[in-house]
């Protein structure tokens, strides 16, 4: 055999024409029903463009426009850790893992409770040394912190904790945001550096269905003109605030993140923009906007199908769940949703270790996840047919009702080849502690980790 052979396992959710039909969709929303644009100057920018301007803010945004934006939008964004390495390389099917933003709860031995600074610092901290884990969010929302303070405190607390890339949420304003990024300049490698080697992303949100306001345009701009990589994405609750259908959520939610690369490329061509979306059904009977629903997964395999298609990195949600403990739902949940991104190629998972629909975090949860991450990275890299893996001469040289044991092929390839777990259990069970379950293995770890001296 010549060359080897490489085996890797994915999935393609849906056919071309499928994403055809999306694409035309979204295309007819933006040009016939339109979009709210709450600031003024991208109004003008926009008319000037080409695109129809009624009632004051009401834009029509036409098909050659989203086409002039997909064609300047990079392909490829690379993101540095504060050391100046590269850490992730935004394109393809290539998968990176993080946390998620903002939890008002935080689970740990004493129960659920309000999360503080210190929670923000701590999960800072474990995520810099959990070898699966390559950015971090600020994975709690600090209820001792004032109102206006608590980005920037967020941001410097991971600062000092992580050397990993950073997502940043900023709901405070356009001077809050000068001052974060003022704050990654100075302890980074400069403003021209970072323009070189970007080491944090701006996550930013707007208000679905078609509304684009002031704050969140006022982000858009700001990132485009200091080239900072922004993720502009919508969140649609099925039933609330987009269709109850998925094909109907998923135009509507292409629609809008559309809209906003338009605007983002007509203000600085090339800029660094993230695709991507959150559509999940509010669920009816709960009012919950589920995080462990499977219509969240395939709407992210649809909408990875479409990056893929446009050649724009991806924004995407998993290892999340809607259970309120460490129990069977959230190991279920976090691993079907972790399988499901990865297969589809989704390039930054985040919210890792979510539970209780987006509002709880636990440090045992991201260690727990953490493991999750490396089964299925170990499933999808799938392996390799060569001389050496066939083993033609070793099967033959054994022969019937012989063993491999001892040999030196099995010696020297076992750990290669054979995925070993840390905190999941194979033991015989008269060597397993009774008693002893993954959340207590996952507390010892937690613990280990964050006494460590990096």
């Amino acid at each position: 055999m010549a060359d080897a052979l490489n085996v890797a396992f994915s999935f393609r959710p849906v056919s071309i024409q499928v994403l055809d039909a999306l694409h035309n969709a979204s295309l007819e929303i933006l040009s016939q029903t339109g979009v709210n644009v709450h600031l003024p100057e991208l109004r003008r920018m926009l008319a000037d463009a080409g695109a129809r301007v009624e009632n004051d803010r009401r834009v029509f945004i036409p098909a050659s426009l989203v086409d002039r934006a997909l064609a300047s939008a990079p392909s490829r964004i690379d993101l540095y850790d504060r050391r100046g390495r590269l850490a992730m390389s935004l394109e393809g099917t290539r998968c990176y893992f993080g946390t998620g933003s903002d939890l008002e709860f935080t689970l740990d031995h004493t129960g659920r409770r309000k999360s503080v600074l210190r929670d923000v610092e701590r999960s800072a901290r474990l995520c810099d040394r959990l070898a699966n884990i390559d950015f971090v969010m600020s994975y709690a929302l600090p209820g001792d912190v004032a109102g206006p303070k608590i980005e920037l405190e967020q941001f410097r607390v991971m600062l000092e904790n992580t050397a990993k890339p950073i997502i940043m949420t900023e709901y405070s304003g356009l001077k809050s945001l000068e001052a974060l990024h003022r704050l990654a300049c100075d302890r980074g490698p400069g403003e021209n550096g970072f323009r070189q080697k970007p080491n944090y992303i701006i996550y930013g949100q707007f208000v679905s269905p078609l509304q684009h306001d002031a704050g969140s345009l006022e982000r858009l701009v700001f990132c485009a003109d200091q080239t900072i990589p922004l993720i502009y994405v919508p969140t649609i609750m099925m039933g609330a605030s987009g269709p109850v259908t998925l094909a109907g959520a998923l135009a509507l939610a292409n629609a809008e993140c559309l809209a906003g690369l338009v605007m983002h490329q007509l203000r600085k061509p090339g800029s660094p923009f993230i695709y991507g979306g959150c559509v999940s059904p509010l669920d009816m009977a709960t009012t919950v906007f589920s995080y462990g629903t499977p219509e969240w997964r395939i709407a992210d395999a649809v909408l990875s199908a479409l990056s893929q298609r446009y050649n724009l990195p991806i924004f995407g949600t998993a290892g999340t769940t809607d259970a309120k403990a460490i129990d069977v739902q959230a190991g279920a949940e976090w691993a079907y949703s972790l399988l499901t991104c990865v297969l589809a190629g989704t390039n930054l998972i985040h919210d890792v270790g979510y539970m209780e629909s987006g509002l709880t975090g636990s440090l045992e949860a991201l260690v727990i996840c953490d493991e999750i991450i490396a089964m299925v990275k170990r499933l999808v890299n799938g392996f390799t047919i060569s001389e050496e893996t066939l083993a033609l001469d070793l099967i033959r040289a054994t022969g019937p009702a012989g063993h491999f044991l001892e040999t030196d092929h099995t010696l020297n390839h076992f750990r290669e080849h054979t995925w070993y777990p840390f905190l999941f259990d194979r033991k015989r069970f008269d060597e397993w502690k009774v008693g002893r379950d993954i959340l207590q293995t996952a507390r010892q770890r937690v613990t280990e980790l964050l006494c460590e001296n990096h």
